[in-house]
């Protein structure tokens, strides 16, 4: 059986009543899109940022008569794409299993990829790591993530204690382990990406308590005593800023920082931010994205409460 559909766009704050409309009419699901390719944060835990120019899409059953719906919507001053606006036949599939399709293994530098369960590791000399999108920020595909992960790659990583600050589904934690960090600390303030982290890493077959997984409240007091090797934060500029004493402390000297999840422009006041425990190298960028590392200049133990942290989101 065929479906029809709408697409809708207006600006957010039009969203609600436009969205109920559809609802009244009988529309059997709303899905929010992206209409500019605009980045948003979740900075609270729980929240639902929006872009500001965005796309409803509005499900309807085959013989629903959309008429009068697209009368309406064409009247309306908040919609933008009144030219456009037309219904659209989807033609009935496996749903279900459709979406699939449009996650590939993706590699990272020479010798790292990332592959979904349901598909056959392209290089099976390769390092992979077997991960399916999920609720928990973080599958490989951003540019942040990517960043990260090709800087893992081509480090030497044998033997060394790595901390995944925001570890979102544990991506970086189970590539580090799996390049050869013998003990690796992920820790997110959000519940579910502490779940998300340990199964992934019970799927990718890493055992012996090489990961560990802990909510910002619970970080054992020994972390910040032995300090790490490599300390990776994929979150975002203002928690990054507010986390630099904490990072300080948890680094050891002639450590590395990698932080990522910061946009161009927020690069030199992050940088300004790490530089009295850190020497920061040059951004790397990956479109408006950026990674700066920097290495720990000295092991004074830094003062100050601890903040949140909150894991990215797109």
């Amino acid at each position: 059986m065929p479906w029809q559909q709408l697409r809708v766009q207006l600006q957010s704050e039009h969203l609600e009543p436009i969205e109920q409309f559809l609802l009244d009419q009988g529309a059997l699901s709303v899905t929010y899109l992206d209409a500019e390719d605009q980045a948003v944060f979740q900075k609270e835990p729980g929240s639902t940022p929006l872009w500001d120019n965005i796309c409803i899409l509005g499900l309807f059953a085959d013989q629903a008569c959309l008429d009068g719906v697209l009368f309406w919507l064409q009247q309306h001053p908040a919609v933008t794409n009144k030219i456009n606006l037309e219904i659209e036949i989807l033609e009935d599939q496996a749903w279900e299993r459709s979406w699939m399709a449009d996650f590939q293994a993706m590699q990272f530098g020479k010798n790292l990829w990332i592959c979904p369960s349901w598909q056959t590791p392209p290089d099976p000399d390769a390092i992979t790591i077997m991960l399916d999108p999920g609720l928990a920020f973080g599958s490989g595909s951003h540019s942040t993530t990517a960043l990260c992960l090709q800087w893992l790659e081509q480090m030497p990583l044998q033997q060394a204690t790595v901390i995944d600050y925001g570890c979102g589904s544990g991506v970086l934690a189970i590539a580090a382990a799996l390049l050869g960090a013998s003990r690796v600390i992920a820790v997110d303030n959000d519940p579910q990406a502490i779940t998300a982290t340990l199964d992934n890493t019970e799927r990718n077959h890493i055992g012996n308590g090489r990961i560990a997984a802990y909510l910002p409240d619970e970080l054992p007091a020994e972390v910040e005593k032995q300090q790490a090797d490599i300390l990776l934060a994929n979150i975002l500029a203002e928690p990054l800023l507010q986390l630099a004493e904490k990072f300080a402390r948890l680094v050891k000297s002639g450590g590395k920082i990698v932080l990522s999840g910061l946009l161009d422009n927020q690069a030199e006041q992050v940088l300004s931010g790490y530089r009295p425990w850190f020497t920061m190298e040059a951004p790397a960028l990956s479109g408006e994205w950026v990674r700066l590392v920097g290495t720990r200049t000295t092991s004074t133990a830094a003062s100050g409460p601890d903040p949140v942290v909150d894991s990215q989101t797109t």
